[in-house]
């Protein structure tokens, strides 16, 4: 067995510069902390990426996701589509509406949201009766509840099969909201992630593509739902709106200028962030290859640009994955399983009667994948640390 590694691994790290530094250091030096020229700034750096003429800065995806529930008019007892094979965040934001997410399966080899079953599950719900109850969970729903929405999720920085869920959105007169805070730079079939819904929602926690430390952005072509939005996540002021008035019930979902900065240059530098941490995955597909009973992450034909937020290997259904972790854990390697299904919280099964077999593909991607170390600072020293650790450990 070797040695542990005679530096940390972090399981990951942001990429930060001094012109990030000093950036923050210039909006220190003025008198606007909030709602200032930064958020302006990183803004317009989102209607430049995806084309789309709105872009509203918020302080975590998940806000930004909420807001898309809120204006997609999503309410107590409707339904939307969405995938068990994601952070929590992508089903909290219905549950806070007090919507019902409607699991359908993913795809093996993507981990996405499966669009054929997203459409058959579509057009049952829209009939209603006998047809509908297969796609419902077996309790906490109502027998008259309307399908509104649908949630694909960008998984691990690959996009959805977007094209074919956008015709189902449209045949039924349904939203589209895009989970991409996974994809952020990433492209399907030409089009930006983000940009093929109603609204696309990207998110910056430090593990992320770029990073505000905490933040989160929202964007549309939708004119109407744009200014409800801005209203909403600013405690519900509409314009004309004076300091204390509120046409809203809103949120302080806010983006603070200091976040906003650092966002500002981190996407001045995005070409270069996505190389590094594609040049980061190249290095471990090379040695994953090397290693029987590891499969490296799948990129789709269908995705013109691959945007690395995660590295997640999957093994043979006879490794055990967690005896795996914790071996490399006493390695001084950090690794963490990714993801555990979202229909076997503990919440989710207390509420809506969810049992194990529900969702087979999640349930078995969610067994066998382990998420490594990975960052765009992540040296080739490091890479080559934990897959010599992977390899001894197998």
């Amino acid at each position: 067995m070797s040695n542990p590694p005679t530096f940390p691994i972090p399981m990951s790290s942001p990429d930060l510069s001094e012109a990030e530094r000093l950036a923050v250091a210039a909006v220190m030096n003025t008198t606007m902390l909030s709602m200032g020229q930064e958020i302006t700034a990183f803004e317009q750096a989102f209607q430049s990426l995806t084309g789309l003429p709105h872009a509203i800065a918020v302080n975590s995806g998940t806000a930004g996701l909420h807001l898309c529930v809120r204006a997609a008019g999503i309410a107590d007892g409707d339904l939307a589509i969405t995938t068990p094979f994601s952070f929590v965040a992508s089903t909290n934001v219905l549950l806070f509406e007090r919507a019902v997410p409607v699991f359908v399966d993913v795809e093996p080899c993507t981990g996405n949201i499966d669009p054929a079953l997203v459409r058959q599950a579509a057009a049952d719900l829209m009939q209603g009766g006998q047809a509908a109850k297969r796609w419902l969970p077996r309790r906490g729903v109502s027998a008259d509840a309307r399908l509104k929405a649908l949630l694909p999720v960008d998984v691990f920085g690959q996009p959805a099969d977007l094209e074919p869920i956008l015709a189902t959105a449209r045949q039924h007169g349904l939203k589209l909201i895009e989970d991409s805070c996974e994809a952020l730079g990433a492209v399907h079939k030409g089009r930006p992630a983000g940009a093929w819904g109603d609204y696309g929602v990207f998110a910056f926690y430090p593990n992320k593509q770029i990073t505000t430390g905490e933040g989160g952005l929202i964007v549309t072509a939708d004119d109407e739902a744009a200014g409800f939005m801005r209203a909403l996540r600013n405690q519900g002021r509409a314009p004309g709106d004076t300091w204390l008035s509120h046409t809203h019930l809103g949120y302080n979902y806010r983006l603070d200028e200091l976040s906003a900065a650092i966002g500002r240059v981190q996407m001045s530098r995005l070409e270069q962030l996505m190389a590094r941490r594609a040049a980061v995955a190249d290095a471990y597909a090379q040695r994953i290859a090397e290693i029987p009973g590891v499969e490296a992450p799948y990129v789709s034909p269908d995705t013109t640009r691959m945007s690395w937020f995660v590295y997640v290997v999957r093994f043979a259904p006879e490794i055990d994955r967690d005896a795996v972790a914790k071996a490399l854990g006493a390695r001084g390697i950090p690794a963490r399983p990714y993801f555990l299904p979202i229909h076997l919280q503990p919440y989710m099964v207390e509420r809506f009667g969810y049992q194990p077999g529900d969702f087979p593909v999640t349930e078995d991607l969610g067994r066998r994948g382990l998420a490594l170390p990975f960052s765009g600072v992540m040296p080739e020293a490091q890479v080559e640390a934990v897959c010599r650790a992977l390899a001894e450990v197998l």
